[in-house]
């Protein structure tokens, strides 16, 4: 399991800023950084992809700040190594996609919707020197933009799981799932990669802790015949579903 030399997953403070010294004045008096200050996060982040993970990150100027090993502790919930994957919604970063053929040596294939994302996407891939193929979505998920036929062992997302538009970086068609507690996203997933998954094949899903939205689209999955797994797990302060949705 990637690791900090001490064994933890994680990365102290002192070490982000040998990496990126720009760091050193987001720091307080007693050396805490302040990650309220969205620079401050992205540097820290990338040292920890590439400190921890062997990952050169760059992070677009609107998009998400996502963190590596949030990531990391969602792929290993249901990835074993060199499975045909196939990631909906990569983001500008790449990260799971980079995560799932560097680290689990797997057959990748991401899609992105966002022009200015694929693009950055596509720099982050490159700069990895990874194997991805990168698929644009056009506002698509599954059908119409994988081509018919392809299967796959594992189809995984961080879906949009918002009722309604948020403030921030996201946009709408980033942030919205759709549906009356922003399920309708992953419930449109998981019907889709029915036709795109073998016997055994998994769809893994990395939702937030909340309860209404879990079970709306753990009771799609049982409507069409999934076996289901809910693995919560802590990521900084914040709980996190690993939802993982497996073919009979």
């Amino acid at each position: 399991m990637p690791a900090w030399k001490d064994g933890r997953l994680g990365l102290p403070v002192r070490e982000a800023v040998k990496l990126f010294p720009e760091l050193e004045k987001y720091l307080d008096e007693r050396g805490r950084l302040d990650l309220s200050n969205r620079r401050a996060r992205i540097l820290y982040n990338r040292a920890v992809a590439r400190a921890i993970f062997g990952l050169d990150i760059e992070y677009h100027p609107r998009g998400l700040v996502t963190t590596p090993i949030s990531r990391y502790l969602f792929m290993r919930i249901f990835l074993r190594g060199g499975e045909r994957v196939l990631e909906i919604g990569t983001g500008h970063t790449a990260l799971m996609a980079l995560m799932a053929a560097k680290i689990f040596n797997c057959d990748v294939t991401a899609t992105e919707l966002d022009e200015e994302f694929f693009e950055h996407a596509r720099k982050n891939i490159k700069r990895n020197n990874a194997r991805i193929r990168l698929l644009k979505s056009g506002g698509g998920i599954i059908r119409g933009v994988v081509p018919e036929g392809e299967r796959f062992d594992v189809i995984f997302s961080a879906p949009p799981y918002y009722e309604a538009p948020t403030r921030g970086v996201l946009t709408e068609r980033e942030a919205v799932g759709g549906g009356k507690y922003g399920e309708g996203f992953s419930v449109k997933l998981i019907e889709e990669a029915l036709d795109y998954l073998g016997s055994g094949g998994r769809v893994a899903l990395l939702l937030p802790n909340k309860e209404p939205l879990i079970r709306a689209v753990v009771e799609e999955g049982k409507e069409r015949r999934y076996r289901i797994r809910d693995v919560r797990f802590k990521a900084g302060t914040r709980w996190r579903h690993g939802l993982v949705l497996e073919v009979p």
